[in-house]
């Protein structure tokens, strides 16, 4: 199925936090806090994907409505797109996090003679032989948002994933004082997203005394997350923190605490500006893990200085510092509904026209 912004179900938010980045330069500008790794880092070289525009790109979404933070992705992507008057068409297909609807999704992608194709990965193995057939065919990939098992993506631009865990994991420890009981909320079973963020917590965790009681996938799902909650809390109320893979889960156990009465403990949260809301209101203990949609953005700039024949490396990490509540509050938008993501770069009037509460 192909989506537009017009063909998307959910509500999604936009704003300009980034300017636009311009055209790229012999030094990619892909997205703010997104650097070339260090090390191990072959060089794409420049003139390798030229070719005269007008372009098509397709995307491959591992899967648009899966939550908000999904969709907006898609709405990152194609704005992008639309901000680039030399890409004709953003063709973005929806593999529902079904693997074989993945490979199908590619390998039409590669019958329609595209341009470029951004991958999404549904897990780390779904989408390497079609990736692989796709340059080939002298398509250049673009892999974002979970890593895969094969190398033979054109290029990279990861939210480190384990970085994103850690992050929340040392919060824990360092309001802990390194020891208690635990509740792990994990995303969405078998994706790298969640095996790589779960894998960052157990680092934080490791030499210190704090004990897992409860794990389970809440799927980055709001109303799934909230009955986990409601469940782990009937079953045993005494924990001492939260680790939370995703702001919609989180905002979902806050809510739960609320509704029993009971005092909300140190949990950690995500760039999502419901969440923002509650901590701001209730004043918990949290921090925020950065993971921005604009990766959607930045993967269509990607395909772009490839096919502009610009030279690129083939690993980009994205690991920024978490917020604080501070900064939190800086982003936050009454006017706004719970369903945006922060940072984002698309436009006051998109969000204007899908997100405000008007």
């Amino acid at each position: 199925m192909k989506y537009t912004l017009k063909s998307l179900t959910t509500a999604v938010l936009l704003t300009t936090t980034f300017l636009v980045a311009p055209a790229l330069a012999q030094e990619a500008m892909l997205m703010d806090g997104v650097t070339a790794r260090a090390e191990n880092n072959p060089t794409v070289e420049a003139g390798k994907f030229q070719k005269d525009g007008p372009w098509v790109i397709g995307m491959s979404h591992f899967g648009v409505n899966a939550n908000t933070w999904t969709v907006q992705v898609a709405h990152e992507t194609q704005g992008a797109a639309d901000a680039d008057k030399r890409i004709s068409k953003m063709i973005i297909l929806d593999a529902g996090f079904d693997q074989k609807k993945q490979v199908s999704d590619i390998e039409d992608l590669i019958a329609q003679k595209v341009d470029a194709i951004i991958v999404q990965p549904v897990t780390s193995t779904s989408a390497d032989a079609s990736i692989a057939k796709a340059v080939a065919a002298g398509i250049p990939v673009v892999l974002h948002t979970g890593r895969i098992e094969s190398d033979a993506y054109t290029t990279e631009i990861q939210g480190g994933a384990e970085h994103f865990g850690k992050v929340m994991g040392d919060f824990l420890v360092k309001e802990l004082g390194g020891k208690g009981n635990v509740w792990v909320l994990r995303g969405l079973a078998g994706h790298p997203e969640d095996t790589n963020r779960y894998n960052g917590m157990l680092q934080a965790f490791e030499g210190s005394d704090i004990k897992i009681i409860s794990e389970d996938h809440g799927d980055w799902q709001y109303d799934k997350s909230k009955k986990l909650c409601e469940t782990l809390y009937l079953n045993n109320p005494q924990v001492d923190g939260i680790w939370s893979s995703g702001a919609d889960m989180t905002r979902a156990c806050v809510d739960v605490f609320k509704q029993f009465g009971a005092e909300i403990p140190p949990i950690s949260g995500e760039g999502n500006n419901g969440f923002f809301g509650q901590w701001i209101k209730d004043g918990f203990k949290s921090v925020s893990a950065e993971y921005s949609p604009a990766q959607g953005a930045a993967g269509v700039r990607a395909a772009v200085a490839l096919l502009e024949g610009k030279e690129l490396k083939k690993h980009y990490d994205y690991n920024p510092e978490g917020w604080d509540l501070e900064k939190a509050t800086t982003f936050y938008r009454d006017d706004l509904s719970a369903n945006v993501w922060w940072p984002t770069e698309l436009p006051e009037e998109k969000l204007q026209e899908l997100y405000s509460k008007k």
